[in-house]
């Protein structure tokens, strides 16, 4: 877990956040034991902006991953983390495309405190495929 935090730390650098000046970092550890990172990528037009998350999630379903064990991220106005940095409710959808109940989201805070959940606690009653039919 040590080592996720870490590298969603590091991605949280390379963010690219000139309007809002909120950096975000995101590590996607896989089944298989790979990891993604993703940054916060925003845009003068807002909608097209993409969270860490997402980024995370795209790269590695680009790459074929489609099961995944957990995900850390961290944030921070300026890059400077003094809160806990939720993942906001597209991506929380997102995770549910690929992930079950169990799925583990690792949030890093101020101090070095750490706060964990399961998707299953971030998005009761969440639509999925299964809503489909």
């Amino acid at each position: 877990m040590d080592t996720l935090i870490e590298q969603a730390r590091a991605a949280m650098g390379r963010a690219y956040a000139p309007y809002s000046g909120f950096y975000v970092g995101a590590a996607l550890l896989c089944a298989d034991g790979s990891v993604y990172t993703g940054s916060n990528i925003e845009n003068a037009s807002y909608g097209a902006t993409n969270c860490a998350e997402r980024t995370a999630f795209f790269a590695a379903v680009h790459d074929g991953k489609r099961s995944f064990t957990a995900i850390a991220l961290c944030g921070g106005l300026g890059g400077q983390i003094r809160d806990f940095c939720m993942p906001c409710g597209v991506c929380r959808q997102v995770m549910r495309e690929f992930c079950d109940d169990d799925f583990q989201i690792i949030v890093l805070g101020p101090e070095d405190q750490v706060q964990t959940y399961t998707l299953g606690q971030l998005l009761p009653g969440s639509f999925n495929a299964d809503s489909l039919v």
